[in-house]
C-alpha cells in the first residue's frame, strides 16, 4: 500500500514539474483574431466559450459554449481600453494583442502552467463586445472560462 502512495506522490511532482517548465501551456492557436466579423469558433470540447457560439450551426458545443456579450460602452477605444484594466487585474493574466477593438489576454495558472486565451472584440454593428475563451489544451476546463468571463462582467459593471 505504501508504494501506491509513492506513486501516486512521484506522478503528482512529474505534473508539477512538467508544468513548471511549460510542457502543458499549448500552442498559441494560428486562427486567432475577426474574420468576418467573427471569433473562432468554441472548441470541439466542453473547454471554452463564445458569445458568437450561435454562428456556428451544427456545432456541437454550441449551446454548452454558448455566453453573452460584454457591453460596449463609449467608444470601441474606450471599452477595450476599460477592459484591459479590469483583466490586467486578475491573476497569470498577461495582455499579447490590443488595438483599437480587440484585445487578446493569455491566462496562466500558476502552478501547471496552463493557458487559456481570450479574446475581445468590439462589434460596433451589435453594440457589444463579442468574446471568446477557451482553453488550449485538456478535455473540460469546469467552467473555468465561463467564470472568468462573467468576473470580467461583473468588473466592468461594477466600474473596476
Amino acid at each position: 500500500m505504501a508504494w501506491m502512495l509513492g506513486v501516486v506522490v512521484v506522478l503528482a511532482v512529474a505534473l508539477l514539474v512538467a508544468g513548471q517548465l511549460g510542457a502543458l501551456r499549448g500552442q498559441l492557436p494560428a486562427t486567432l483574431g475577426v474574420t468576418d466579423g467573427r471569433l473562432r469558433p468554441p472548441s470541439v470540447t466542453p473547454n471554452s466559450v463564445s458569445s458568437q457560439a450561435m454562428l456556428h450551426a451544427g456545432h456541437r458545443m454550441q449551446q454548452a459554449a454558448m455566453i453573452a456579450p460584454l457591453p460596449l460602452r463609449g467608444t470601441p477605444a474606450e471599452a477595450i481600453h476599460r477592459l484591459r484594466s479590469v483583466v490586467q487585474g486578475l491573476p497569470g493574466a498577461t495582455v499579447v494583442t490590443q488595438r483599437d477593438d480587440y484585445l487578446h489576454v493569455q491566462f496562466s495558472t500558476r502552478w501547471l502552467g496552463f493557458v487559456d486565451d481570450a479574446e475581445f472584440w468590439a462589434d460596433t454593428a451589435a453594440g457589444v463586445i463579442q468574446v471568446r475563451s477557451g482553453a488550449r489544451v485538456g478535455y473540460r476546463d469546469f467552467d473555468v472560462n465561463r467564470a472568468r468571463i462573467e468576473l470580467i462582467r461583473a468588473r466592468l459593471a461594477a466600474g473596476n
